[in-house]
């Protein structure tokens, strides 16, 4: 199931190459006054982030798919969408707008799968290793980043023609079709089986994915809890979307902590670097920025597998919190020594390379940060703070707020370096600060609660109190 998040990361860590191959550049740039193609900051910013506004719309539309059709139908469905949003992207010959509409239709169904990937496995996952298992997700995120900037490398390298990026995205139909192979050998959701009254299958997906006999003591007590906390569900009526603002217990409040937790994610400005990292150590005087891409992405990918350890030893609130602190220092730093020490005679001019070796490292070290702690956590609390009812709509507005975010970052980041430069560091720290003190003030420890004590907590929380 996480692997839909490999989908996802691979995105990502091609499309920062593509704006910087030459052949990418002839035939979506714009020409200059000198005669010479090239990508406008706005044509960059809108083919990086236009993905995000087409997750934005997915997680909201075609993540209703699980609640129709069930978790998993939902998520084959939604790879057959992104599978026609490649093929409009790689059969796009010298059209940008082409190119952006299968951006968008792809983005549509990544963002669907932001939200059901997370849910299903939170779903599935027996509670002690619940947090382990849907940083997964996370951990598929940065496998497939990694993957994409070794592939754009490659190809960078070896192809002086729309190979460059044509291998790349046509590896995205590989992906797409192994994910809805994997998905036809993956049980169900129990508690979608049981909230659909298909108890004995309910019965059968419990027993698989926790090595019981179907008739054993431990799935029968899991069916009667799911069914009861159903019923009491059912009891209420059908879950409307303004549910979500008067629901109890603390519905609104739960909303609005996914909301901002998602936003704060990228606020912390991990994907200033993923995005535009190519392009912003072309400006510390690298010579080969694809190969410092790769770098990061070893260092996030690696990163995230202790997040597999940690979330579930460590609690997720002293996760997220040891996590803004390793960020606020290293963003501070980067950023100072950036507009302070890069350039000898002030932007623009020949770069320190020593000193484009220690924001090089303090990048490392950001990430090295954000990926075992932000990166995979959020997922982790979002997908088990709503209860089953608003699940699905709740997971997909905190997802929502994402993308929005996500957007704003690549469209606007061309704009804010070219005018501060480096100070856009500043920015990023002041928002991780205030990720220190929100999840210090108003986020409840889940770790170890099944998915209906989580109710049960939210019930008798007080914010400040955590």
């Amino acid at each position: 199931i996480a692997f839909g998040g490999f989908v996802f990361g691979w995105d990502t860590g091609t499309i920062s190459g593509f704006v910087n191959m030459p052949d990418f550049v002839h035939r979506y740039g714009q020409i200059s006054s000198e005669g010479q193609k090239y990508l406008s900051k706005t044509r960059t910013g809108l083919m990086l982030s236009i993905f995000n506004i087409g997750c934005a719309i997915g997680g909201v539309t075609l993540g209703k798919t699980g609640d129709m059709y069930g978790r998993k139908k939902g998520l084959m469905m939604t790879m057959v969408v992104y599978i026609v949003g490649i093929i409009i992207q790689i059969a796009a010959v010298k059209s940008w707008v082409q190119y952006f509409i299968g951006r968008i239709i792809a983005g549509i169904a990544v963002g669907s799968i932001g939200v059901l990937a997370p849910m299903f496995i939170s779903e599935t996952s027996p509670k002690a290793i619940r947090g382990t298992l849907v940083s997964c997700y996370q951990l598929m995120i940065t496998g497939g980043i990694f993957l994409g900037y070794c592939t754009t490398y490659g190809t960078y390298h070896h192809y002086g023609d729309s190979r460059q990026w044509r291998i790349p995205l046509g590896l995205s139909f590989a992906w797409a079709l192994f994910m809805i192979f994997g998905m036809t050998f993956t049980p169900e959701s129990p508690r979608y089986l049981v909230e659909n009254d298909r108890i004995e299958e309910a019965k059968e997906s419990l027993a698989k994915a926790n090595k019981q006999d179907v008739n054993s003591e431990f799935v029968i007590h899991e069916v009667n809890i799911l069914a009861d906390a159903i019923e009491f569900e059912k009891s209420a009526g059908n879950a409307t979307w303004g549910e979500l603002f008067t629901g109890k217990p603390k519905i609104f409040y739960r909303l609005l902590v996914g909301i901002v937790l998602q936003t704060l994610q990228q606020l912390t400005g991990i994907n200033y670097f993923f995005y535009y990292g190519t392009t912003i150590f072309k400006a510390v005087g690298l010579d080969d920025s694809f190969e410092t891409s790769i770098v990061f992405g070893v260092i996030n990918f690696a990163s995230t597998f202790l997040a597999l350890w940690v979330v579930d030893r460590f609690g997720r609130r002293m996760t997220l919190m040891a996590g803004s602190t390793g960020m606020l220092v290293t963003l501070v730093i980067f950023a100072s020594i950036g507009v302070k020490d890069l350039y000898v005679h002030g932007y623009g001019s020949e770069a320190r390379k020593p000193v484009g070796n220690a924001m090089i490292f303090l990048v490392c070290l950001f990430i090295f940060f954000f990926a075992q702690t932000w990166g995979a956590c959020v997922y982790v609390v979002v997908s088990e703070t709503y209860p089953l009812r608003i699940r699905a709509k709740g997971m997909a507005i905190a997802n929502c707020a994402n993308w929005i975010w996500g957007f704003l970052i690549g469209f606007f980041t061309p704009f804010i370096t070219g005018a501060i430069h480096f100070a856009y560091g500043y920015v990023f720290f002041g928002c991780v600060v205030f990720s220190l003190v929100f999840v210090f003030a108003f986020v409840p420890e889940t770790k170890g609660l099944s998915l209906e004590d989580v109710d049960e907590l939210y019930r008798n929380y007080t914010p400040g109190l955590a």
